[in-house]
């Protein structure tokens, strides 16, 4: 019995003994299950871009350059009306965009009924689209961070430098302050362009002076936006937004005829001193303000986001700088969308 039982014993210890020398350790499987599947460890970059009737082809030049400087994983949010949405979907699954990473969402109009005052003095700035952003939540759900931009912009850099824009805690929404690039203080001044809250509010209304905002208070502007959508939905930034959206209607508290836009003023009203700055070279504006006003080629080489703000558009005519705007443009294979150039 005794030689049994010190047999055995001789055999756990060299059970445990081996198993000491070949056992993996467990950090290193971990280790070896990441290194073998590393795009499902590579964060995902929404962007988000409007494609309206009659500008297609801004958002498919915008795609195309952000598509064409980066390495990063980016899943492209394009939103439409119903009627836009084939058209969008055959552009792109019909040029050399068709292995982009892309989902079409539809923006139904109907949550802006009686939200939107009438404007004449430049209807094209009451489309639907237009108002996307103040809905980022309810169109892209399962980001936490998200980076919005208009149609009129072509990026030259890597947009993962801008989706790492870092937010203060607490901020909902990272802008482009409009005092913040002396560089462009010379352009502002020279086309009267507005860079204060005086520009974009009617301070002789009650609503507006009640804010307590001084109206030299330097405005941002929201056509490039990186956003916290925890804290967006935490602050209910959308209602605040809508909010000020119909006491517009009732009182008539901002214009497109003060700033050039409908859009811009509540986002100043709800994100007034709340937001964290962007990169100043990752987005220039004004050059869709004046078809004679230009910047230096070497700052626009140097440039990061370039935005067409304004009238003057990239592809319509006059329009300036348009060559580093259709280095990214792809013909419309329906040939619906044309450039409008001086001998078309």
């Amino acid at each position: 019995v005794n030689q049994i039982l010190l047999l055995l014993l001789v055999l756990t210890v060299c059970a445990i003994l081996y198993n000491k020398v070949h056992q993996v350790p467990l950090a290193l499987k971990n280790e070896t299950v990441d290194l073998e599947t590393p795009e499902e460890m590579e964060e995902e970059i929404p962007v988000v871009i409007c494609a309206a009737a009659g500008r297609m082809g801004a958002a498919v030049a915008a795609i195309s350059s952000i598509y064409s400087n980066t390495e990063a994983n980016v899943l492209f949010y394009i939103i439409g009306l119903k009627t836009n949405i084939p058209h969008i979907r055959k552009w792109i699954e019909n040029s050399k965009l068709k292995e982009i990473k892309f989902k079409v969402v539809e923006f139904n109009p109907t949550v802006l009924k009686g939200k939107i005052r009438q404007d004449a003095s430049r209807p094209e700035l009451l489309q639907p689209l237009n108002f996307v952003r103040f809905y980022l939540p309810l169109l892209i759900q399962k980001h936490e961070k998200v980076i919005y931009l208009d149609d009129d912009v072509i990026v030259q850099g890597d947009i993962q430098e801008l989706y790492d824009t870092k937010l203060a805690p607490g901020h909902a929404a990272a802008f482009s302050d409009d005092c913040d690039l002396p560089s462009t203080h010379e352009m502002v001044r020279s086309v009267g362009m507005q860079n204060t809250y005086m520009g974009f509010l009617d301070y002789r209304k009650q609503a507006i002076r009640d804010l307590g905002i001084s109206p030299s208070t330097c405005s941002f502007n929201p056509g490039v936006i990186v956003a916290n959508m925890t804290e967006w939905k935490h602050q209910r930034i959308t209602k605040q937004l809508e909010k000020w959206m119909q006491r517009n209607v009732e009182e008539n508290l901002y214009s497109s005829t003060l700033g050039g836009g409908v859009a811009t003023s509540p986002m100043l009203i709800v994100f007034h001193g709340k937001y964290s700055s962007i990169n100043p070279m990752w987005h220039i504006r004004h050059l869709g303000w004046s078809p004679d006003a230009r910047y230096s080629e070497q700052f626009l080489q140097e440039a990061k986001l370039l935005h067409w703000n304004g009238r003057y558009k990239p592809w319509d005519y006059p329009s300036v700088h348009t060559d580093l705007w259709e280095n990214w443009f792809i013909p419309d294979p329906s040939g619906k969308f044309k450039l409008t150039r001086p001998d078309s």
